[in-house]
């Protein structure tokens, strides 16, 4: 068990944010540079940060913490409020809105139609919301990141650094070893994607003693094909200021924005992370005054309710969440099994790096096909997968997958299935699913094949509704199935 002390945390949250300004602030001057630069220091006015939407972005999400409870967050409800609270419709974040206007849940609204924006940075640069919400609780952190990343980038690239850099962030509440935080991250990941391939890269490089101006290279060669502001080479970049930088705050920050690029991103991450790493007492007090306190939005809807202004406002909503976040399940607490609680004293004794290892979720999402979503119910839960790009012509055939996985039920079931398709259309699958008991030796999955066939009038838009129904039980699952003209 890890026991934090509030104030220990209050001061390792409030560093995060300080740092995020800071390093936002510091990087954004040059954002979309192509060279390797050489900055010495702030390019802005003193006294106030500049707006960035790596941080203004997260109020939205600690809205939906606050007004939903941290249990009904999922990417359908962030997508909601991606609606109804944010403004721009710039890269991957216009395309997964349009996306979501379209009609298309999560994670189809960051897959369809996103090829160039999918494994971009729009995700991995929010994600210290979640860590600070989860400290030390890295399953739960890298699930969230998960279910924000996947709104605006599907199953791509963008999604993998999100969960990399949660894991990072939430361990760094208890683990301080550089080395030890990155394999924390890249045990969250695929091995094979893009953005472990640029971490180790750069772990290697720094290993064996290479500059770090031909390391900053090597990234930009081996990501060339992908193009510029892209997730791989820039969480590179970070991780290059987080090891060459060796702990200092100044360094290291000057070292991931002199690598070019998305300079705000990669500065602002890696100044929330350190200063979740080290707490204020890492911060410099000449920078930390350099940008003062507040928070400048440059992302949020105005005219719908308050959001932090500053900070402190910021750091005392989260503080105010923990209790709930940090509570331990009543399973856990019968078995006196609890991993992280609130106490008087922080004790680090059992942080050891190798609690936060493991990589069943990567592997889990690695194994799902990229035109896919979820659903989820009061005692089963069902994945739909499309074999391609969920659309179809007048006439045309699209072929799926259901799967469902029960989570309450404590014995064996028998799920009914009915399809209801749009006049002319037809849908050939099963009636019937048989589950084993959630929890039980077996997976408790069960799956079948389903083929939707179009009429001849075909919308923009068009749904099947998929009813899953259990005998015994008042409460169907109905799933809205999306299928593109």
């Amino acid at each position: 068990m890890i026991a934090f002390a509030k104030d220990y945390l209050r001061d390792r949250i409030y560093a995060c944010w300080i740092g995020k300004n800071i390093g936002g602030t510091l990087g954004t001057p040059y954002e979309g540079t192509h060279d390797l630069l050489d900055i010495q220091g702030f390019a802005s006015k003193a006294g106030e940060p500049l707006p960035n939407d790596d941080l203004d972005l997260q109020l939205a999400w600690l809205r939906a913490v606050d007004e939903l409870g941290p249990q009904n967050i999922t990417s359908k409800a962030l997508a909601e409020y991606w609606l109804s609270y944010i403004t721009p419709n710039w890269n991957e974040y216009g395309i997964g809105k349009a996306n979501l206007r379209a009609g298309l849940p999560a994670p189809l609204s960051g897959w369809v139609n996103n090829e160039e924006w999918r494994n971009s940075n729009g995700a991995w640069i929010r994600t210290e919301v979640w860590a600070c919400l989860y400290p030390a609780l890295v399953e739960k952190a890298i699930r969230f990141a998960y279910e924000d990343a996947s709104v605006d980038h599907g199953l791509g690239e963008g999604t993998w650094a999100a969960i990399f850099v949660a894991a990072m962030e939430s361990a760094a509440f208890a683990i301080s070893d550089i080395p030890a935080l990155i394999d924390i991250g890249l045990g969250k990941i695929p091995e094979d994607c893009r953005v472990a391939r640029s971490v180790r890269l750069v772990a290697d490089a720094y290993a064996k003693g290479t500059p770090w101006q031909e390391v900053r290279q090597a990234l930009v060669e081996d990501s060339r094909d992908l193009g510029w502001f892209q997730a791989p080479a820039n969480v590179g970049f970070v991780v290059l200021g987080l090891l060459y930088g060796e702990g200092d705050f100044k360094r290291s920050l000057l070292l991931a924005v002199d690598c070019g690029d998305d300079t705000d991103c990669t500065g602002a991450t890696l100044g929330a992370l350190l200063g979740i790493r080290g707490g204020m007492a890492v911060i410099p007090e000449d920078w930390r005054a350099y940008i003062g306190d507040g928070i400048k939005s440059i992302c949020l809807t105005n005219g719908h309710g308050a959001f932090p202004t500053d900070c402190t406002q910021l750091t005392d909503c989260i503080c105010n969440l923990l209790p709930t976040t940090l509570r331990t399940p009543h399973a856990a607490l019968l078995r006196g099994e609890a991993e992280v609680v609130l106490a008087e004293a922080t004790d680090l004794s059992n942080a050891a790096p190798e609690r936060f290892q493991g990589r069943d979720f990567a592997k889990a999402l690695a194994s799902r096909k990229p035109d896919s979503f979820t659903a989820e119910g009061l005692y089963v839960d069902a994945l739909v997968e499309f074999e391609g790009r969920p659309e179809v012509c007048p006439g045309g055939a699209l072929r799926g997958r259901v799967t469902l996985t029960p989570h309450t039920l404590p014995e064996q079931k028998n799920f009914c299935l009915r399809f209801f398709a749009p006049e002319g259309w037809q849908v050939n699958g099963p009636r019937s699913l048989f589950t084993s008991a959630a929890h039980s030796a077996f997976t408790g999955h069960a799956s079948a094949e389903f083929t939707i066939v179009a009429g001849e009038r075909v919308e923009a838009l068009n749904r099947v509704t998929l009813e899953i129904s259990c005998p015994g039980r008042p409460t169907p699952l109905l799933l809205s199935l999306p299928i593109l003209g």
